[in-house]
Parts: structure tokens; C-alpha cells; sequence
């Protein structure tokens, strides 16, 4: 009886906590939220009326088929339609968990999911909260990289098309997946084009067109004209906190190498790792590589690793990790999360603080995935000449 508890008592904090952020949502629901401003945006959209302020790259920075996928939630009210904002993100991505540990092992998958969930809560409580679409992005990606690997093009097209949809640093994973199935790039192109279309079902063709020259202006003023209004909370928020900053073609230069460092990776994992184990391993190099080099990343951005990382500690935990290691990285994954509970070391940490504590969890991870392929290898080797 007490091991059946165990089993479920990570999915049922995360599914408690969640029930628990609707009521306090709906209570208050522009309070410390996003939402408010999608609701804006799609009302904007509906309205015909410009979306982006150029002249300061804060507020709605999301691609018009956003707007439009919003306008139902918006159309439904602050307190039904973020309810159900939230529930839709909150469903894929706990369906993505669910589909990655029935892939690892589908005897156990109950504690492995309870165990990843339990793990994540602290971290990702905040995403879900505010009502993020990091939440769906999450997901949306994760499944995209499972039907990928699993080459089943009708779900690609559909998690690649919301994934974009959600965020356009998507195109990271799309840029993965299709360099791991060069047979699913026309479906993943196909994607991106359903994303630049779909705002002309619901708005005449010119203020469309106008749509797309504001949001090309802003990225490009995001990329080469950075907002002091935004703090980043990516690799470059630790040297920004000891006064130290880095330049910006240096950051550049570590964002290309580090981008190609996981491509190569990815491949990797791909050709060398068991098929049971390669997506959530491509995906937690993804999901790495989207946290810590992506220089709009955000304090709740970091959900996307929180929920893979869990997953991956109680792989490592399942498969027998020797030592210890499987355990300090899951204290460090829960603990890490829990820092907003003390407001004042919430303020003094907020930014620098995970993307150092995420790279000294997920590093780990990553290597023992490379490292698991290796003992398999040699066992295999063993057995054969045996």
C-alpha cells in the first residue's frame, strides 16, 4: 500500500498544484499572469489593430497565428478563457511525459512519471502560474521530437505547427528533427508555412502583411538592439551579476559553438542510443541548448528542462546508476525551485542563479546518456565474443 502511494504521489502534487494555481487564477486573474496580454493581442487582432510596440521590445512578442489561436480563449472571458488556456498547456505537456515514460518503460511508468513530475513541481509552478505559453511550447516540442524519432508525419506536423504557433524559438527543434529525419523536412516546412497562413483565415491579407512587417522589425531590433527594459536570464546572467558582462559578439560566438556542439549531440544520441532512451535524450539537449543559449530566456523559461531533467533522474535512478549522483541531482532539481518561497534571495538570485544550477544538473545527465550508450556497447561486445 505505502509502495502504490509512492508511485503516485509525485502525479498527484502535480496535478494538485496545478488545481490549486486555476483557483488562485481565478480569483485573480490578471495577477502576477501573461495571460493579459494575449487576451489583449487576440482582442487587438480581432480588432484590427497593430499588435507590437517597436519601440520597446517588451509586451506581445509572439507571431500573429498566436493572436489568432488566442482569440477563443479571449472571447471566453478572464476567468473561463484563461482557465482553459491554462489546461490546454498543462495537457500537453503532461501528455508529452506521459508518452516519453511509456516509451521507457512501459512496466514501470507510473513511478517514473510521479518521480519526474514530483521533481519538476517547484520549477515549473511558476511557468504554470503565470499562464506562459512556455508551457505549451514545452510540450509541443517534446512530442514533436517523440512522433519525429518515431517517424509518424501527420503528429509531427501537428506539434512542429502549435509548437511554432506557441514561440518562434521552436525553430530550433524543427532545425533538429529535420537534421535527424532529412525525410520529414517538407513536413516540417509545411509547418511553417500553416503558421505564416493562418492568420489570413481569420484577418484581411493587408493588415496581415502589416502584422509581419512589425514582428520582422522587432526581431530584428531584439537582436541587435537590446531593450534595457529586458533582463535575460540565459548563460550571460551570472558574468552580467558579478559586473563582468559579455559582449555581445562574444555571446554570439558562444550561441553559434554551442549550437553546433548540439547538433552534434543530438546526432549522437540519435545513431548510438537505444531507441527507448534517444528522445527524451535529444530532447533534454534541446530543451538545454533553448534554456541557456536562447538570449530571451526568461526565470520561468526554465520549465522546459525542469519536467525532461526529472524524467531523465529517474531513468538514470531505474537503470542503476552507481553512486550517488542520480540522487544529489534530483535534491538539486527540487530545491532549486523552491528559492521563490524567501522573497528576498528570490530577488538576488532570480536571474543568475538557473542557468548555473540547470547546466550543473543537466550536464551530468547528458553525459551519462553518452556514457550508458558506451557500458551497453561494451556488454553487447561481451556477449557476442562470449
Amino acid at each position: 500500500m505505502a509502495g502504490k502511494i509512492l508511485d503516485w504521489g509525485g502525479l498527484t502534487l502535480w496535478v494538485a498544484g496545478f488545481c490549486a494555481i486555476l483557483i488562485l487564477s481565478s480569483l485573480a486573474p490578471d495577477n502576477r499572469s501573461v495571460v493579459p496580454a494575449y487576451r489583449l493581442a487576440a482582442e487587438m487582432f480581432a480588432a484590427g489593430k497593430p499588435l507590437y510596440n517597436l519601440d520597446l521590445a517588451m509586451g506581445y512578442l509572439y507571431p500573429p497565428a498566436f493572436a489568432a489561436l488566442f482569440m477563443p480563449f479571449a472571447k471566453l472571458g478572464p476567468v473561463a478563457g484563461d482557465l482553459l488556456w491554462r489546461l490546454l498547456g498543462f495537457a500537453v505537456l503532461t501528455y508529452a511525459a506521459v508518452r516519453q515514460v511509456a516509451r521507457l518503460d512501459p512496466g514501470n511508468r507510473v513511478w517514473m512519471l510521479s518521480y519526474g513530475l514530483f521533481l519538476a513541481v517547484p520549477v515549473a509552478a511558476g511557468a504554470l502560474r503565470n499562464g506562459q505559453a512556455t508551457v505549451l511550447l514545452t510540450g509541443a516540442c517534446w512530442l514533436l521530437v517523440l512522433s519525429a524519432l518515431e517517424g509518424r508525419r501527420a503528429e509531427t506536423l501537428l506539434w512542429a505547427t502549435l509548437a511554432l504557433i506557441a514561440k518562434p524559438t521552436a525553430i530550433v527543434v524543427l532545425l533538429l528533427t529535420g537534421a535527424l529525419r532529412p525525410k520529414l523536412i517538407p513536413t516540417l516546412l509545411l509547418s511553417v508555412l500553416l503558421l505564416l497562413l493562418l492568420p489570413y483565415a481569420f484577418a484581411p491579407a493587408g493588415y496581415v502583411n502589416q502584422l509581419y512587417g512589425d514582428f520582422s522589425k522587432l526581431m530584428t531590433s531584439m537582436s541587435f538592439d537590446r531593450s534595457k527594459a529586458f533582463e535575460p536570464a540565459d548563460f550571460t546572467a551570472p558574468f552580467a551579476a558579478m559586473g563582468v558582462p559579455l559582449s555581445e559578439n562574444l555571446a554570439t560566438g558562444i550561441r553559434i559553438v554551442a549550437a553546433f556542439a548540439t547538433l552534434w549531440l543530438v546526432v549522437w544520441y540519435d545513431r548510438n542510443l537505444d531507441r527507448q532512451f534517444s528522445g527524451l535524450a535529444v530532447f533534454l539537449a534541446a530543451a538545454f541548448y533553448m534554456c541557456i543559449f536562447n538570449p530571451r530566456v526568461e526565470h520561468n523559461t526554465f520549465i522546459m528542462l525542469a519536467l525532461p531533467a526529472g524524467v531523465a533522474i529517474a531513468v538514470m535512478w531505474e537503470n542503476g546508476s552507481r553512486g550517488a549522483l542520480h540522487a544529489v541531482l534530483a535534491i538539486l532539481l527540487f530545491l532549486s525551485g523552491l528559492t521563490g518561497l524567501f522573497e528576498q534571495v528570490h530577488d538576488l538570485i532570480r536571474l543568475w542563479f538557473r542557468p548555473i544550477i540547470m547546466t550543473v544538473i543537466t550536464l551530468p545527465l547528458l553525459w551519462w546518456f553518452r556514457a550508458s550508450s558506451r557500458s551497453q556497447s561494451r556488454l553487447s561486445r561481451l556477449d557476442t565474443h562470449a
